[in-house]
């Protein structure tokens, strides 16, 4: 007897349709929770028990615990429901609505990652309780393309959920298991304003900070030399100087600068150790011109990870995609997940290249191979 729930296609497209951004921008930033409700009375029809967790003090934001089988282990697919901005004026396709064209399916998250969590529903649509000797879960997160706060709250939660994890990001299905660590920080500059004409007058931040990038610069060649790890294509931390804003008029000696930055640290750096050499070197620059100086997060930073290369989770990705497990230097939730005590492997169907990209897509060739990848996970971790 078929399951009352839609075909994969119809799937798709209800999730596509269903705008769930997520943005630091208050403007931009939306609810979660119809996305949330889509795939739990799917997962309800085929007899998954579902446990909706809200978000604390982000109301409409939503995660969702699906959970057939009972069982100490188990697997756990895991993908995030929220989507980046887009600006449709530049997509050839509505993002909001599934399109086949030429072999590939366009819509805002096809490729990052809405896809993902239609696939193990399908991949796990005939299966029964009774079939399994430890329970299959698939998780469905908040926020991951802003604050991770969905992934944080369960972390900080400490409840168990499995024992190893694949989390569906856009890997064009070759296996991954490290990921740097992403850091974003201000550092922000107060001297004295006064007339351009004698710089005497005031205290220049300006200035200061542009003492300060050089300096930055010199660190960023310190932590290349310092920290190695070979298996990224790019083995060393980076220092990205993103953003810089100071003053108010040419003819006026600038009183205020700041500057962002973006960090890549490697597995082993702990971000409260690169905050604290970075926050030193500002404050001897700082100092010696007398202007105030604060280094500030820009968010709550995401960890680097390494999940063992003879983790049962990573080999049984090898062995099923045919490729040795990688490294990238792209953020995932994959640090909280182990927090709880999984293993957890990062693979899924998309394209990083297509992911926050106008006419994002996914290729309809990766389908029926991340199918078969899932249903030989599912046999390994809570069949067989």
């Amino acid at each position: 007897m078929s399951h009352p729930i839609p075909s994969l296609t119809s799937m798709l497209e209800a999730l596509i349709a269903t705008p769930s951004v997520s943005s630091v921008n208050p403007g931009l930033d939306q609810s979660n929770q119809a996305v949330i409700e889509l795939l739990a009375d799917w997962l309800e029809a085929v007899g998954f028990r579902t446990e909706r967790v809200a978000v604390p003090n982000r109301p409409g934001k939503v995660n969702l615990i699906a959970t057939l089988g009972t069982g100490p282990g188990g697997l756990v697919l895991a993908g995030h429901t929220d989507t980046v901005p887009c600006n449709p004026e530049r997509w050839r396709y509505d993002p909001f609505r599934l399109t086949a064209d030429q072999g590939r399916l366009y819509g805002l998250g096809t490729s990052d990652m809405k896809s993902f969590l239609a696939i193990a529903i399908e991949a796990a649509r005939k299966l029964t309780a009774k079939d399994l000797g430890q329970p299959l879960v698939i998780l469905a997160t908040a926020d991951e393309e802003s604050s991770m706060s969905g992934a944080r709250v369960l972390a900080q939660a400490g409840r168990a959920i499995g024992r190893y994890a694949v989390i569906g990001e856009p890997t064009g299905l070759r296996p991954v298991r490290l990921h740097k660590g992403v850091m974003g920080e201000a550092v922000r500059l107060t001297g004295r304003t006064g007339h351009a004409s004698d710089p005497s007058l005031g205290r220049n931040a300006l200035d200061g900070m542009q003492e300060i990038m050089g300096d930055l610069t010199a660190w960023r060649g310190e932590l290349e030399r310092r920290y190695h790890h070979p298996a990224f294509a790019l083995p060393s931390p980076t220092v990205n100087l993103g953003y810089i804003h100071g003053g108010d008029n040419f003819n006026r000696i600038c009183g205020d600068c700041e500057l962002h930055l973006d960090l890549r640290v490697l597995p082993g750096m702990q971000a409260e150790d690169v905050r604290s050499e970075l926050a030193g070197r500002v404050a001897v620059i700082a100092g010696r011109r007398g202007l105030e100086w604060e280094v500030e997060p820009l968010f709550a930073s995401i960890p680097p990870v390494e999940t063992p290369c003879e983790s049962a989770i990573i080999e049984a990705g090898e062995a099923l995609t045919g490729h040795a497990a990688e490294a990238v230097s792209f953020g995932t939730e994959a640090p909280f997940f182990n927090q709880l005590g999984m293993e957890t492997l990062i693979l899924g169907p998309g394209n990083l290249a297509q992911a926050h990209q106008p006419d994002e897509y996914l290729e309809f060739a990766r389908i029926p191979p991340t199918l078969e990848l899932l249903r030989g996970m599912i046999r390994r971790f809570c069949i067989d």
